[in-house]
């Protein structure tokens, strides 16, 4: 039966498109392309001539067929193409060219007897014809209208939305720059301060061999961890070398600082040597770097972490790769705190932030930006750490 089954059965194969049919596709694309842009662009005197041309070889194409075959469905297609491209008042002079060249085909064709009712029938369906045609149009460009009236105020919206993000971020950073030259000036300098007194009386009380005088060492100690966390917020707060020494020197600080206070290997690598003139794009680098390495310690158990920044004109790039644990597997809407303000902080100087796991271990944090020539100042001296 299995036999009996192959035998009969049939093998169905799709033929393939013949290239002949693929070229004429390929060579009528381009003329449909040009007759567009003539009837959309071209001259409305030259346009309507042209849709007049088409009335009277349908016309010709009426006599050859003789009066007893109507062709009136094609005469629609000049009479549209007038209206839409022309005007309404254009198809109107259309219809009654149409009536008046069947006529004469009729006529020449032999026709016995003109039923004017006929023509008139003609003339009223070329004029509902052209009304709705004409209707259509006026539509379509009061909704494209209408569009590119929406469009221009969401642009400006959007525009207007930017400059406020931009002015909260200056702000915001301004706030922080005033709070961590506050830690750094007022309570550093009080516990510093703070801390001598302590350790004179911590030596006084050793020398008089008071037993209170391990205790004042206890206290000594714990002010001069409280003044190196003060120096680390208010290092975080506000980088005294991105605003002297541009961001190069910022980030192989920030990679230094990492490194001695995390116990961790951190290091800069700069292709070249590039200042950034643009504060606010310097300030939002540093910050995507200073989130980026603080995610990875914290949340990635990371060891290693490396900083690059690169510069192929016009085109800069701020990479941060690590090896902790990499990114967790959630939707869009579950990204963790950091990867938003990440984000968004590279929205704020128009860069493409990208965050992805680092192979089978790890994470690659990238904004690529592109600069403007007037952006970018070159040094003498590469920097690289």
């Amino acid at each position: 039966m299995h036999q009996c089954l192959a035998k009969n059965s049939v093998e169905w194969e799709i033929p393939a498109r013949p290239r002949q049919t693929r070229s004429l596709r390929r060579f009528s694309r381009p003329i449909l392309g040009r007759l567009t842009d003539f009837f959309e662009k071209g001259p409305r005197s030259l346009v309507g001539a042209v849709c007049i041309v088409l009335v009277c070889l349908v016309g010709l194409a009426d006599y050859l067929t003789g009066y007893e075959r109507s062709i009136l469905v094609v005469y629609f297609l000049p009479l549209a193409l007038g209206t839409w491209f022309v005007g309404r008042n254009f198809g109107l002079l259309l219809s009654v060219i149409i009536v008046a060249v069947g006529v004469l085909s009729d006529l020449a064709a032999g026709i016995p007897e003109v039923l004017w009712w006929n023509a008139v029938m003609v003339f009223a369906c070329n004029t509902v014809i052209t009304w709705l045609v004409a209707h259509l149009r006026s539509v379509l460009r009061e909704l494209d209208q209408r569009v590119r009236d929406r469009t221009a105020a969401l642009q400006l919206e959007i525009g207007h939305r930017q400059e406020l993000e931009k002015e909260v971020a200056e702000v915001t950073e301004r706030e922080r720059r005033r709070l961590g030259q506050d830690l750094h000036d007022s309570l550093c300098q009080h516990l510093t301060g703070t801390a001598l007194v302590a350790h004179v009386v911590s030596e006084s009380l050793a020398a008089k061999s008071q037993e209170e005088a391990a205790q004042a060492g206890k206290v000594v100690r714990l002010v001069e961890e409280a003044i190196d966390i003060t120096r680390n917020l208010a290092r975080g707060f506000f980088s005294p070398d991105l605003e002297a020494e541009g961001l190069q020197v910022a980030l192989e600080g920030l990679a230094q600082n990492t490194q001695e206070r995390c116990n961790v290997q951190c290091h800069f690598l700069c292709n070249e040597s590039v200042c950034v003139r643009d504060s606010t794009t310097a300030t939002q680098l540093y910050r995507i770097a200073q989130e980026a390495v603080n995610n990875a310690i914290k949340h990635g158990r990371a060891r290693q972490i490396l900083i690059e920044l690169r510069v192929a004109t016009p085109a800069l790039t701020l990479t941060i790769t690590d090896d902790g644990e990499g990114l967790p597997d959630l939707p869009l809407h579950h990204e963790g705190l950091g990867l938003r303000i990440m984000s968004h902080s590279a929205g704020l100087i128009g860069g493409r932030f990208t965050a992805e796991c680092n192979g089978g271990s790890g994470t690659v944090v990238t904004c690529a930006l592109t600069t403007k020539p007037e952006d970018l100042a070159e040094e003498h001296e590469p920097l690289n750490a």
